[in-house]
């Protein structure tokens, strides 16, 4: 069996991991010229963690991951005015690490017969019966028993199955940035953590990398999707007033070329499969970084398609049972991540004194684990009792 996945992301990473170890033949398909190098610092835990174990993969995330105990919200003068424990957001594990590292470690790792090819822009997705056929966009054609669309938030594969993107993305109302840069001082304030302020209608994180570097990542409301001509230079209209260390990363923000920039969405698609072409990750479930959980996601449901793809007796019936188990997942997790919005950056000032008000309460026994399911949503096993792990 052959399949193709377009995406060289995290999902499609995962994909393809898991669909080879059932036997698949596998390509992998990335219109990136290469592999990104953008993309912030997230906390690696639920069903995405749950996945790495049983594929084998933790002691290589343990291996470039950090150890971070809590997040600290400052104020203008870089005073705590609260703590989040990171461990409470899971009793079975969690791994702090760059989003780019995460992507290396299931590249590194993938079997050699995984053919990864870049540079390569889908162009038609045209189903037939028992096969499915992609055309670049250079006039390559191929061939295949199975399409999976890890193509992202903007998928170019969801797109050619049920049509305009702004169909099926529920922006938010924020706007994300990332970026790495260089500035000894900065290093040595926020090395060994992860540090974010406590402001209103925007927040600047900021931590150390082991390589000397300095991670920062930005949130700010913003009334349309729409993104700026210039992001730097939105950037420092939205955050200069932060105070602390936030003028001094804005200083370092580099062009658009070296800049992760984009919407906070959700993806919200009528049907995640159709004939023998299926979504994983964020191209059908983004939940957004309100949640903190799109990378878990996109590795526990590449995990989750493959196993019900190795028990069902076809590929519609496998995808089929993918869709029912893992929307129901996806779909509480965003509600979630709605409903805590505010929390996530509060929008004025009273909602900024209820979040540390929260954040100080955590610290009494029980109340740590409510808030932790109130933000992410209840955890839940990755393998059900009725679908049984299958091994190749």
């Amino acid at each position: 069996m052959r399949a193709l996945v377009c995406g060289a992301g995290i999902a499609g990473l995962a994909a393809a991991h898991r669909l080879h170890a059932h036997g698949w033949q596998v390509t992998v398909l990335e219109q990136a010229p290469g592999p990104r190098t953008q993309g912030y610092m997230i906390d690696f835990f639920g069903p995405g963690y749950q996945a790495a174990h049983l594929m084998g993969l933790l002691p290589h995330l343990r291996e470039v991951g950090y150890h971070i105990d809590h997040a600290t919200f400052v104020n203008h003068q870089g005073k705590t005015r609260a703590t989040l424990g990171i461990q409470q957001f899971s009793h079975m594990g969690v791994v702090s690490l760059m989003r780019p590292d995460l992507e290396r470690v299931l590249r590194q790792t993938l079997p050699q017969d995984v053919h990864l090819r870049y540079d390569a822009h889908l162009h038609q997705v045209h189903d037939h019966d028992d096969t499915v056929q992609v055309t670049l966009a250079d006039g390559h054609t191929l061939h295949g028993d199975l399409l999976v669309g890890a193509d992202g938030i903007h998928s170019t594969v969801r797109t050619q199955l049920f049509g305009p993107e702004t169909d099926h993305l529920r922006y938010l109302g924020l706007h994300t940035a990332a970026y790495i840069f260089d500035d000894p001082h900065i290093h040595a304030q926020v090395t060994g953590g992860f540090y974010l302020t406590d402001t209103i209608g925007a927040q600047m994180g900021l931590y150390g990398l082991r390589d000397g570097r300095v991670a920062a990542f930005t949130v700010h409301r913003a009334p349309t999707p729409d993104l700026p001509t210039d992001p730097r230079a939105e950037l420092q209209r939205t955050h200069a007033d932060l105070g602390w260390l936030v003028p001094r990363a804005l200083h370092h923000c580099p062009d658009p070329t070296h800049l992760y920039y984009d919407q906070v969405a959700q993806t919200i698609a009528p049907r995640w499969s159709r004939g023998r072409t299926v979504l994983i990750g964020d191209a059908c479930g983004a939940v957004s970084l309100l949640a903190g959980q799109g990378a878990s996601l996109g590795v526990g449901g590449a995990f989750v398609l493959a196993e019900h793809l190795a028990s069902a007796p076809t590929i519609e019936e496998g995808l089929g049972n993918y869709e029912r188990q893992w929307r129901p997942e996806v779909e509480q997790r965003q509600r979630a991540a709605r409903r805590t919005a505010h929390w996530f950056l509060p929008t004025n000032r009273t909602q900024l004194l209820t979040r540390r008000a929260a954040l100080h309460l955590t610290r009494l026994p029980g109340l740590s684990r409510l808030l932790a399911g109130s933000l992410t949503g209840k955890p839940t096993p990755l393998v059900r009792e009725h679908t049984p792990l299958t091994h190749p």
